[in-house]
C-alpha cells in the first residue's frame, strides 16, 4: 500500500506531510548542523515519524552544493540557525499538506524553491536532511525497511556493499605530515558480519603496533576513527597496514585502498607529497607513484588521485590501471550528474564516491547512481568527516545496489552506527 509514493500512481489512499521541523544539534566534530523531523499521515490513519540529519565535509569539492552557514559569532561562525529557519519558515509551509505521486516530487519542490544551482539560497544542509527524513517518514508508514524503500525508487535490486575502513589517517582528517588522506582496508568475504570482525582485528592490531613502533600518541585517531600516527609517507604507512594483516592472519582476505584527496596537497601545479628524497611532483610522477604503488601492494581503490579539475590525469590513470585498480571520483564529481557526465565521457574514473549531502538531496543522489550503474561504473556510498549518529547511508548502499561503502574506522558512535544498521540488516535481508 502507498506504493505510488515511492514512484507508482496514486491508488485512492494518499500520504501527505503533516509537519516539518528542524532544529539544531552538534555532529562528531562538536560542529553545528541541522536535524529535521518529518511527519507523514496517510488517509487510513498510518502515519510515521522520520529523523534525519545532515553530515559536514572537511574535505570538500568546489562545485559542491552549499552548506549554509551563520557565519556569525556564536559557535564560531559554523552555526546553522538560519538553515533551520529556512526550512521552518519556508520549506515546511511549501511542502506541509501536500500529496505527490513520488518522494522525488517533493525533492523537486524544494530544488524549485531554493531557484539555485547549488542550494545556496536554502541551503544543500536545509535540504537534504528534509530529502532524507521524508524516505524515512514513509518506510514507517508503509511497514517497509528503509532500504526497500529506497530500492523501490531508484528501481534496483537490493545487494549488500562492501565495507571500505579508513584505518589511518592523513590530509586534512589528521592534521600531521602524512599528505593522502585515508589508507583503507577491503575485506574481500560475502559475509558482512564477519567482514567487519576481521576489519575490527586488524584495526586493533594496527593501534598496538604503532603505539609500539611510534610512541602511544600514535593510536590517537583523526575524524573518521583512524589513527594518526607521526607517518611521513604513503609506503610507510601501507607497511604498518600490511603488516598488521599478517599478524592477524588474513593477508589473503583482505584488500587495501586510498583516498589520496589529492586537491588538498595541490598546490601552483605541484603535489606536495613525499615520494622518495622528493616533497613535491607533478601530475605524471605522481601517476607513476600510484602505478608503483598497485604494483607493490594489494591495492583495489584509488580516490581522487589528482587536482578536482584535471579530468585528463584522471583518464590516464583510469586508462593504465583502470582494468585493475578501482578510480574513483569525489571532489572531481561532486555525486553532481551533470558533471558525472563529463567524467563519463572523458573515461575518467570508472567509480563514484556517492554523498548525497553533497548533492543535496537523495533524488540526485540516485540519479548519479543509476548513470553510473548504466556506464558500467561501481557506486561507493560515502559518509563525510564530520557525521552523526544517523545510518540513512547504510539503508541507501543496500537499497540503491551499491557495491561498496566508505563510512570510516570500526570506532567511534558515528561510524558505528553505521556498521550497526548493516549487521541488523544483514540479519534479515536474504541476498
Amino acid at each position: 500500500m502507498f506504493k505510488w509514493f515511492v514512484g507508482y500512481k496514486k491508488t485512492g489512499d494518499f500520504l501527505r506531510i503533516e509537519y516539518i521541523h528542524a532544529r539544531e544539534i552538534l555532529d562528531s566534530r562538536g560542529n553545528p548542523t541541522i536535524e529535521v523531523d518529518v511527519s507523514l499521515k496517510a488517509q487510513n490513519s498510518k502515519s510515521g515519524v522520520g529523523r534525519a540529519s545532515a553530515p559536514s565535509g572537511a574535505s570538500t569539492g568546489m562545485l559542491e552544493a552549499v552548506e549554509l552557514r551563520d557565519n556569525e559569532k556564536r559557535y564560531l561562525g559554523k552555526g546553522v540557525l538560519n538553515a533551520v529557519k529556512n526550512v521552518n519558515e519556508k520549506i515546511a509551509p511549501k511542502l506541509e499538506k501536500r500529496e505527490f505521486d513520488s518522494a522525488k516530487e517533493y525533492d523537486d519542490e524544494m530544488i524549485e524553491l531554493d531557484g539555485t544551482v547549488n542550494k545556496s539560497k536554502l541551503g544543500a544542509n536545509a535540504i537534504v536532511s528534509v530529502s532524507m527524513a521524508i524516505r524515512k517518514a514513509v518506510a514507517i508508514a508503509e511497514g517497509k525497511k528503509l532500504y526497500e524503500v529506497l530500492s523501490e525508487e531508484s528501481s534496483s535490486k537490493p545487494s549488500f556493499p562492501t565495507p571500505m575502513l579508513n584505518i589511518i589517517n592523513g590530509g586534512k582528517h589528521a592534521g600531521g605530515t602524512l599528505s593522502i588522506q585515508e589508507f583503507m582496508i577491503i575485506p574481500k568475504l560475502k559475509d558482512f558480519r564477519k567482514n567487519l570482525q576481521i576489519s575490527s582485528e586488524i584495526y586493533h592490531i594496527l593501534g598496538e603496533m604503532l603505539a609500539k613502533r611510534y610512541g602511544v600518541s600514535s593510536k590517537n585517531v583523526g575524524d573518521e576513527g583512524g589513527y594518526a600516527p607521526k607517518i611521513n609517507t604513503t609506503n610507510e604507512a601501507f607497511d604498518a597496514i600490511i603488516g598488521a594483516i599478517e599478524e592477524a592472519g588474513y593477508l589473503k582476505e583482505v584488500a587495501l585502498g586510498i583516498d589520496a584527496a589529492a586537491s588538498s596537497f595541490y598546490k601552483n601545479g605541484e603535489y606536495k607529497i613525499k615520494i622518495g628524497n622528493k616533497t613535491g611532483v607533478d601530475a605524471k610522477e605522481l601517476l607513476e607513484f600510484y602505478v608503483e604503488l598497485a604494483g607493490k601492494y594489494p591495492l583495489i581503490s584509488i580516490e581522487d588521485p589528482f587536482y578536482e579539475k584535471d579530468f585528463e590525469s584522471f583518464s590516464e590513470l583510469t586508462k593504465k590501471i583502470g582494468n585493475k585498480i578501482q578510480i574513483v571520483g569525489d571532489d572531481l564529481l561532486v555525486t553532481n550528474p551533470k558533471i558525472i557526465q563529463m567524467g563519463i565521457e572523458k573515461k575518467s574514473c570508472n567509480a563514484l564516491l556517492l554523498k548525497v549531502n553533497q548533492i543535496g538531496s537523495v533524488s540526485e543522489g540516485i540519479i548519479a547512481s543509476k548513470m553510473c550503474k548504466k556506464a558500467g561504473w561501481k557506486t561507493v556510498v560515502s559518509h563525510r568527516s564530520g557525521e552523526t549518529e544517523d545510518s540513512f547511508i547504510a539503508d541507501l548502499a543496500v537499497g540503491i545496489g551499491a557495491e561498496y561503502i566508505k563510512t570510516g574506522a570500526p570506532a567511534r558512535g558515528e561510524r558505528t552506527a553505521k556498521y550497526n544498521q548493516l549487521l541488523r540488516i544483514e540479519e534479515g535481508l536474504n541476498i
